[in-house]
């Protein structure tokens, strides 16, 4: 009966480890797993093409005081990101040339509104959300706009604004998609 168990531990000890070894393999060939509600739930692939709007992509915050202060009140995760934050998963909502306004009612690229724009003044633990505050303006060669666009509390340029392309970190494109339209909580995830 001792003989039968140990066999039976090591079988399934054996395909723990088989499978931890084909999630690492997945992962550094170009899977990712979406589990934030700023774009939809789902597995994406690493692709190799240029940035565009319209793109899914994978972002490292600026390491500055409001992502400090996001990560500690839960809104992003601590990470492999300098300044230990975590990988934001965003669409570019705006590119080098486009005319941006975060006013009060949404975000506006090139005069059109984007759908679940309009930024909140708190989360869901009545604390007060940062806004972006500017004035239409033209992104320069250097900026992209980011923002999750199936959720109207994910947390994204609303809040912190144009980014950096160099903090792109990877363009990603959906294989599976378990649930587009669901919502989160604003103090979720991303």
């Amino acid at each position: 009966m001792k003989a039968h168990l140990q066999k039976i531990g090591f079988v399934a000890l054996s395909c723990v480890v088989a499978l931890l070894v084909l999630c690492a393999l997945f992962l550094m060939l170009g899977a990712r797993i979406n589990t934030t509600r700023s774009v939809p739930l789902g597995l994406y692939w690493r692709v190799h093409t240029p940035v565009v709007k319209g793109a899914f992509v994978i972002v490292c915050p600026p390491p500055d005081a409001l992502f400090r202060e996001v990560r500690e009140r839960g809104y992003i995760a601590a990470g492999q990101c300098p300044g230990n934050f975590g990988y934001l998963m965003k669409r570019v909502a705006a590119v080098p040339g486009d005319l941006v306004n975060v006013a009060v009612d949404g975000v506006y690229v090139n005069g059109q509104r984007l759908a679940h724009s309009a930024p909140l003044v708190r989360d869901g633990a009545g604390r007060p959300l940062p806004r972006y505050a500017s004035g239409p303006h033209v992104l320069d060669k250097t900026q992209l706009l980011l923002m999750g666009d199936i959720n109207p509390k994910s947390f994204d340029g609303r809040y912190f604004g144009p980014l950096r392309r160099t903090q792109i970190q990877d363009v990603i494109v959906p294989v599976f998609i378990w649930d587009g339209m669901s919502g989160g909580s604003q103090g979720g995830k991303e």
